[in-house]
Order: structure tokens, then C-alpha cells, then sequence
């Protein structure tokens, strides 16, 4: 067979640089986070009921070594297409790369979430109803008051603060930048995540929401499907809001 023509394969590596870097960051991502989910939740593990300075502390460290890996396979990091949209959409990251980083961040979560499922296997066998942790809240977020409109907004609003203030770290993939990265993580669960359980980030609900619908966890409830186009809507608003705030600004 044939090779592809030299120019495709220039087009095809150019869209779909920074793949890699944002699947496995992505994907270090929800093993992380949703592992801490799983670990909150189910039954019988040691870290059953902890608290949500737990939980938020788990994705703020979660993002930071996800970054991490990113930037090692050659991507910015967003892990978020909340932040590769809102930053797309006004110049501050090329259009030509977003195909790229929306697949592997979306990929990448999924696959976490299928790891997650494995490690936890024996848990969710021995967890035979939701209320025995087995749901998916593990996977995804949901409302502590179901309220569409604020909910939406709460998204929105979180995600807005999330996107601006990364506007403004700059390359936040050098030195200890991923670290603060991973503290405004924690601080944006621990102010405004309390209201939604901060998705911030529709590939990190969608994608392990999809997980837990499509793949034979033991005793598994509804997906909640009703409730998916608020993490997905609410933070690719935000990201835009941030987005054009910071254009206007600078």
C-alpha cells in the first residue's frame, strides 16, 4: 500500500499537534480525579466519606501533574476544551490545533474513566445500590440543588474565573506554574464548587459520564443524561466570557 502523500501527512501532523500531550494529560487527569471520586464513594475503601476538601484538594493536584504530563508530550495543557475554546476564540491559541486537543481531551477522559473502573472493580460489586456510593457522581458532576438556569450559571460562572485567571499566569505549563494551576483548582471547588461540583470542563463530565452509560459497571444506576448539557454548556460559556474579557482588556 501506498504511502500518504507528503503534504497530508504535513496537514494531518500540523491538526492534530498536541493530540497526545492532551489525551494523556487528559487521561492522568480523570484517573486521578475520578479515582478520587470512586474512593470517596464506594464502599468499603479506606477513603469512603471524605470530606470535600479532600475532593477538591484530589482534582486541584489531579490538574497539576496532568499538565504536566501534557507539556512533556508537546501540548499547552488546557486538558479543557472550556479553555481551548475560550482561548481559540480570541486569539489565543490557534484554530488550526483545535480539532487536536478537543479529540484527545475527550479521548483521553474517557479512557481514564474506564481505568478507574478496573481499580475499582471488586467496589462496585460489592456496592449493590446508589445509595452504597454507587452512581455516577463518581464519574460526573451533579446539582446539590437542581435549579437548570443557576445551574447553568454556575458553571458559567466558575468556569469564567477558572479561564481568566489562566489567561493571565501565561505559559502555565513551566516550572511550578502547573502547581498554581492545580491551587486555583482547589480554590474554585472550595468557593464556587459546592453549588454543581465544579465540572468546569465538558470533556471531564461527558466523557466518564459516557464511560459509566456504555461499559458493564456492576450495579450501576442511571447516567443522568438530563443533566449532561449543564457541564458542557455552562463552562464553554465561561470559557468565552473569559475569553472575550481578555480580549477587551489587553
Amino acid at each position: 500500500m501506498a504511502s500518504p502523500p507528503l503534504l497530508i501527512k504535513i496537514i494531518g501532523g500540523y491538526i492534530m499537534q498536541g493530540f497526545l500531550g492532551e489525551f494523556l494529560g487528559t487521561m492522568v487527569l480523570i484517573v486521578f480525579g475520578v479515582g478520587c471520586g470512586a474512593g470517596n464513594s464506594l464502599k468499603k475503601t479506606y477513603a469512603h466519606g471524605s470530606n470535600w476538601t479532600f475532593v477538591s484538594l484530589a482534582w486541584g493536584l489531579a490538574v497539576t501533574f496532568g499538565v504536566y504530563v501534557a507539556a512533556t508530550f508537546g501540548s499547552d495543557g488546557h486538558l479543557n476544551p472550556a479553555v481551548t475554546l475560550g482561548f481559540a476564540a480570541f486569539g489565543f491559541f490557534p484554530w488550526s490545533q483545535v480539532g487536536g486537543y478537543l479529540l484527545g481531551q475527550f479521548l483521553g477522559a474517557f479512557v481514564g474513566a474506564l481505568i478507574v473502573m478496573v481499580q475499582y472493580y471488586p467496589h462496585f460489586k460489592a456496592a449493590k445500590t446508589p445509595e452504597d456510593g454507587n452512581n455516577v457522581g463518581i464519574f460526573a458532576t451533579g446539582p446539590a440543588i437542581p435549579n437548570p438556569l443557576f445551574n447553568f450559571l454556575s458553571e458559567t460562572i466558575a468556569t469564567f474565573f477558572f479561564v481568566f485567571t489562566l489567561l493571565n499566569l501565561g505559559d502555565f505549563t513551566k516550572g511550578l506554574k502547573p502547581l498554581i494551576v492545580g491551587l486555583l483548582i482547589v480554590v474554585v471547588g472550595q468557593t464556587l464548587g459546592g453549588t454543581t461540583g465544579f465540572a468546569i470542563n465538558p470533556a471531564r463530565d461527558f466523557s466518564p459520564r459516557l464511560a459509566y452509560a456504555v461499559m458493564p459497571v456492576p450495579n450501576k444506576s442511571d447516567a443522568n443524561w438530563g443533566y449532561a448539557w449543564v457541564p458542557i454548556c455552562g463552562p464553554i460559556a465561561g470559557g468565552l466570557l473569559a475569553g472575550f474579557l481578555q480580549f477587551l482588556l489587553v
